[in-house]
């Protein structure tokens, strides 16, 4: 099928492929089996041989990932973790540097600093909102530029397109990290990105019960290769289980966002609103600095957000705690709500403000979610 004129609703569901050509299943198998038979001349007629090489659930997963980002080739990682591991060590070599936001997801920062850099990886962080600042970075050595619109938790807003603009003067690549803009909320192929990252744990599978991730690339070539080669001889993929799950969630990942989006503005204009609140950082709100540039590079402003409530740290221990519709955990882009105190879930050397609350707006009715944090700003006073 010709996916290149499908909505977003249809390829979500058809992407994959149709009903199971053995059996007319219209939900396809599971197919467990690590390892696939020869035939009599030694081939492999179904195409595959070792699951950790290729697998029917993969295929189909990676098919529908690339279909739904408009990219050439996929491929699937047991976590968004082990997916940007081999994206960095595939992108660059010892004595090659990159460029990533100063606010950025702290397990990618962390692998960078702990494991990248002993390897003989130079890394240069930038507020990448500023353009100015990125052009002044990018050195000669600079190979690969890492974003992340809207950053994680300060939810900075970096204009894509001008940084790709950039980065091609300067001769690097640019990926873009989409786990919290899935389903070309953020077009980063159109505003010319090579590749695409994504944790599937989270908005992909949208229901909190299944750990992946993916690179995604705009064009075939040698550096998606790469990619694919540490992916099958290194063997970090998704069980085929897991691969069946995520595109289970996919299925209904249009209609969740809808759901994501809108929650997401109402709570943010309540919490702007109140005066018990300090800040709120969203980038739908008029007030961001990132406002515009989000607005016209985003269809949608996502289901993210945080806020530092008055009270300093206390304050915000206190919200935290005081929620009881809303759940206390870390991830994201599951069905219910979670908030969690994200500098103490980075640690020591976290640059995160001490008062800051992460907020993953569920699926929820928006009122219910209203009047829980409502009632934990003033219960926390």
């Amino acid at each position: 099928m010709n996916f290149a004129s499908q909505k977003l609703e249809t390829l979500a569901i058809h992407a994959a492929g149709g009903p199971d050509p053995a059996t007319g299943a219209v939900t396809a198998p599971i197919h467990l089996s690590t390892t696939f038979e020869r035939s009599a001349a030694g081939d492999y007629p179904g195409g595959f041989v070792y699951t950790r090489q290729g697998n029917p659930n993969r295929d189909a997963l990676e098919r529908t990932l690339a279909a739904l980002e408009g990219g050439a080739e996929a491929a699937a990682f047991s976590s968004g973790s082990a997916a940007a591991s081999v994206a960095l060590r595939s992108l660059l070599r010892p004595g090659e540097r990159v460029l990533v936001p100063d606010d950025m997801y702290h397990g990618i920062r962390r692998l960078l600093v702990e494991a990248l850099v002993p390897w003989g990886v130079s890394v240069s962080r930038v507020d990448m909102s500023d353009l100015a600042a990125v052009e002044r970075s990018l050195t000669g050595d600079t190979r690969l530029v890492w974003v992340e619109t809207p950053s994680n938790p300060l939810l900075k807003v970096t204009d894509l397109a001008a940084v790709v603009r950039l980065a091609r003067a300067a001769g690097a690549r640019v990926l873009c990290d989409a786990t919290w803009t899935p389903g070309r909320m953020l077009p980063a192929f159109e505003l010319g990105a090579d590749l695409v990252l994504h944790a599937t744990t989270k908005y992909l599978s949208g229901h909190s019960d299944v750990l992946g991730g993916a690179v995604i690339a705009r064009t075939a070539g040698e550096a998606f290769e790469r990619i694919r080669f540490l992916q099958r001889c290194e063997g970090a993929v998704p069980s085929p289980f897991d691969c069946w799950l995520t595109l289970r969630g996919i299925k209904t990942l249009p209609y969740r966002l809808r759901g994501h989006l809108e929650n997401a503005a109402a709570v943010a204009s309540f919490l702007e609103a109140d005066r018990r609140v300090a800040q709120v950082y969203f980038p739908g709100l008029p007030t961001h600095p990132g406002f515009d540039v989000a607005r016209r590079q985003m269809r949608g402003f996502g289901g993210m957000l945080s806020f530092r409530p008055q009270g300093g740290e206390a304050g915000a221990a206190g919200v935290a705690a005081g929620v009881r519709l809303i759940t206390r955990a870390t991830s994201l882009g599951g069905v219910e709500s979670l908030i969690e105190h994200r500098a103490s879930v980075e640690g020591p050397d976290s640059a995160t403000p001490r008062d800051l609350l992460r907020l993953s707006v569920g699926l929820e009715h928006p009122d219910d979610l209203i009047a829980d944090l409502d009632r934990a700003l003033a219960e926390s006073r």
